[in-house]
């Protein structure tokens, strides 16, 4: 039996939710800047492979990750063009290239659970914990950590 808090409520926290090689995602709202469709995108000579390149974004330059390389996921086979969760870390600009965006949730905070101990380890790294939807894992992910990842492969 698993233990429930009481007394003081917990609070709410709001995701928007994308999917990235058919596994669900929830982004902390209040870390995402912009949901767009990347028009052009610029290649970087040199950088990581889960650099997908740079974009202008109303004249702002963004990094653009490519999610499925960064989580070590095979590149969609698809037609489809990507779209792009608009996020920010210390005044940089990223744009986080996904397969498609949902909806956004809100879950209490009570029903967030640690990282369970069969997640994918390259997802744990990234993730700030899971919440059980029905019949659905969506793992939170935490903003800081995926381009901290990222930020350490550039600087080397």
């Amino acid at each position: 039996m698993s233990e429930k808090k009481h007394g003081v409520d917990g609070g709410v926290s709001e995701y928007v939710t994308a999917m990235i090689g058919g596994q669900l995602f929830g982004l902390p709202i209040s870390r995402v800047q912009d949901v767009f469709m990347p028009e052009r995108l610029t290649r970087v000579p040199l950088a990581p492979a889960d650099v997908a390149g740079v974009l202008n974004l109303r004249g702002r330059i963004v990094t653009a990750v490519n999610m499925r390389a960064r989580l070590g996921l095979p590149n969609e086979e698809s037609d489809r063009p990507p779209m792009a969760v608009g996020v920010d870390l210390r005044g940089e600009s990223y744009g986080l290239l996904i397969d498609s965006i949902g909806e956004v949730l809100k879950l209490s905070d009570d029903s967030r659970e640690v990282n369970p101990v069969n997640l994918d380890p390259r997802m744990a790294k990234m993730a700030g914990g899971v919440h059980r939807l029905d019949g659905q894992l969506m793992v939170v992910l935490d903003v800081d950590r995926v381009l901290e990842i990222g930020a350490e492969a550039m600087a080397a």
